[in-house]
């Protein structure tokens, strides 16, 4: 039986993903040979002790639980939007340790960020060298093969290409602050995130001079290798992907139009109540006092969780008396950015 929703949003690991219906027909994908999900140690950089620990104490809202469940059924990518530190990218780790999806790939974006980036790395140059440090005397037959052969030690796959391997279960892929790439990139996504696929040119053209046209190259976060038959990519299991924006462009509406959209707000004070519980324990008089100020004075501009986060902590370690801990409360929470006409603190 189908099950909904299959992330809840409690923090507790299930096996649930196993239980999602059959993708819409215009979403199946058929890729192959089928690929086992990762364990978590695998990948150290994607388990960190701070990844961990945003994964395990995140609060999910009602709506964002609802429209987790909506991308992951629909086997689309989920827009997250929002000011900072309302959790976008936490987000996509606290969904993979409850689902079980293995280590998350993470693909942080910049202004030179381009759809190559994500989803392969080749490095000719390297290839060149050790061409040369094996040359050999060969015949005319065999050099047009060996100008091809090895291709697969010089590349490696990129988060997205990753993500897109025909996995059993999907992968969590994480596209981290899309609104800073250049105007070119959303756009230059949509066939790749529509079709499920790619290609890598250099081992399509390597695969005509191999018996079964199989290269093992190696994936994003580990050195793991994997199989790809005649350079070409197609996923089994569409990934869950999260790409994140904090709100500073727009975008094409054809690249909208193939996302589920979910926009964080602040949260209100029972639900930094509950951020607060799940970080630190339960908050003290102190602490709730925080919570207030911080409430307060999120209408003069851009505050983000985090900041409240350290000063309770500070508060609770330092030892430091009211009056001293007011004055470092208010330099630990600085504005991020100002509303227009805000009064000054």
């Amino acid at each position: 039986m189908p099950l909904w929703p299959v992330y809840t949003g409690k923090n507790e690991p299930h096996d649930g993903i196993t239980k999602l219906p059959p993708p819409p027909p215009w979403r199946a994908f058929d890729g192959g040979p089928v690929l086992g999900t990762p364990a978590e140690s695998d990948d150290t950089s994607a388990t960190s002790p701070d990844r961990t620990h945003r994964a395990e104490t995140y609060q999910a809202t009602p709506r964002t639980v609802q429209l987790v469940n909506a991308a992951l059924y629909l086997r689309r990518p989920l827009l997250v939007t929002g000011p900072p530190g309302t959790g976008k990218s936490s987000l996509a780790y606290a969904v993979a340790r409850e689902l079980g999806l293995g280590p998350v790939l993470r693909w942080n974006i910049t202004s030179r960020s381009t759809l190559h980036d994500g989803l392969y790395q080749y490095d000719p140059l390297s290839r060149l060298y050790a061409a040369k440090q094996t040359a050999t005397v060969v015949t005319a037959t065999s050099a047009e093969s060996s100008a091809t052969a090895g291709i697969e030690d010089h590349l490696r796959l990129g988060p997205l290409g990753t993500s897109l391997l025909p996995y059993a279960r999907p992968r969590a892929l994480l596209i981290d602050e899309i609104d800073k790439s250049d105007l070119d990139l959303p756009n230059d996504l949509l066939n790749v995130l529509e079709e499920g696929q790619y290609e890598i040119p250099e081992l399509v053209r390597a695969s005509r001079h191999t018996p079964d046209g199989r290269a093992e190259v190696m994936i994003d976060g580990t050195d793991e290798r994997v199989p790809v038959e005649r350079g070409r990519v197609r996923c089994n299991a569409f990934p869950f992907v999260v790409l994140t924006s904090n709100g500073e462009r727009e975008f094409p509406p054809a690249f909208l139009r193939r996302c589920v959209t979910l926009r964080l707000r602040q949260p209100d004070d029972s639900q930094l109540a509950g951020i607060v519980r799940a970080h630190l324990g339960e908050p003290d008089d102190y602490a709730r006092t925080l919570i207030d100020r911080f409430l307060s004075r999120a209408s003069g501009g851009d505050l983000a969780t985090d900041q409240l986060l350290n000063a309770i902590y500070l508060a609770g370690a330092s030892g430091l008396g009211a009056d001293s801990l007011d004055d470092l409360a208010e330099e630990l929470m600085p504005y991020l950015s100002r509303a227009p006409e805000a009064d000054a603190f």
